[in-house]
């Protein structure tokens, strides 16, 4: 970033048309995926699972609230924990301004944690969400969509983001997806995990268009999350103002410095001579 190439507007808009180019590409390489996407073969759900929200016990059906499409975020919030995942609030904090919107596109969107809904409550009360939260309790739902593993699991390898690897945590953030016919049948249709929720976050689509992008240090210990972000992330609660990374911090001083050396080189090179510099008069 210190080095960064300076050019004139002219020279910048030839570079922007040609990475212009490959955007538009993606776009029509993402329009082809999306269509891919929804024409994935569907598993029908025969499970009865039971919800604890702000209704009492809900079951997945109700959940879809008359609608036929339900999107599921998997917010990872143990059983044992005592507040909710930092990452997962990070997503969680843009959900509010978009349900409204998925259902007027016949879409229900919900969180679904396994700890009591007393926590989750609690929790969402605090971080000032009104996005539905329903816990899905001691029940098989996050282990059936591999995003929460037993402690014997733990100890070999999980499946978890369509391969088994060791894993940390009893519970791992995903995205599961689910349509409801006319005849009150459930189908899984989707779901994802990982690197493939970026797209949720509303704040990385805007950090993705500026020059530091998403500002973050590398995540050096599998954390809460840690599949898909690094450990620079809190809880808005307690993050009234936003604070650099140490990273970014040395980032800053060091374009500071290297800003200032280069203003006195400036200044040196436009100096005139000693002996052409007239003094004023003493008084």
């Amino acid at each position: 970033m210190r080095d960064h190439p300076i050019v004139s507007q002219d020279d910048w808009l030839a570079a922007r048309l040609r990475l212009l180019g490959k955007e538009k590409e993606f776009t029509r390489q993402r329009d082809q995926l999306s269509e891919q996407r929804r024409a994935l073969p569907w598993v029908k759900v025969k499970k009865e699972y039971v919800f604890d929200g702000s209704n009492g016990r809900e079951t997945l059906a109700q959940l879809f609230q008359g609608r036929s499409q339900l999107l599921i975020y998997h917010f990872m919030y143990g059983t044992d924990w005592n507040e909710g995942c930092k990452n997962c609030s990070f997503w969680a904090d843009s959900f509010d301004g978009i349900t409204a919107h998925l259902k007027h596109r016949d879409v229900t969107m919900i969180a679904v944690s396994r700890a009591p809904y007393s926590k989750l409550k609690t929790f969402k009360e605090r971080m000032g969400w009104r996005f539905k939260w329903v816990s899905s309790g001691t029940s098989d739902f996050g282990h059936d969509f591999y995003v929460s593993f037993t402690p014997e699991e733990m100890k070999r390898t999980v499946f978890y983001n369509y391969e088994y690897r060791k894993f940390p945590l009893s519970e791992a953030p995903g995205i599961s997806v689910f349509y409801k016919d006319d005849v009150g049948a459930i189908f899984h249709t989707y779901s994802c995990y990982g690197r493939g929720l970026d797209a949720v976050n509303g704040a990385y689509q805007l950090l993705d268009l500026v020059p530091r992008g998403r500002n973050e240090a590398p995540c050096r210990i599998r954390c809460r999350g840690c599949a898909i972000t690094t450990n620079t992330t809190t809880h808005h609660s307690r993050r009234p103002t936003w604070e650099f990374p140490q990273e970014a911090r040395r980032w800053q001083q060091g374009t500071r410095e290297n800003h200032e050396r280069s203003t006195r080189r400036a200044e040196r090179r436009t100096r005139p001579p000693a002996c052409l510099v007239q003094r004023a008069p003493e008084a």
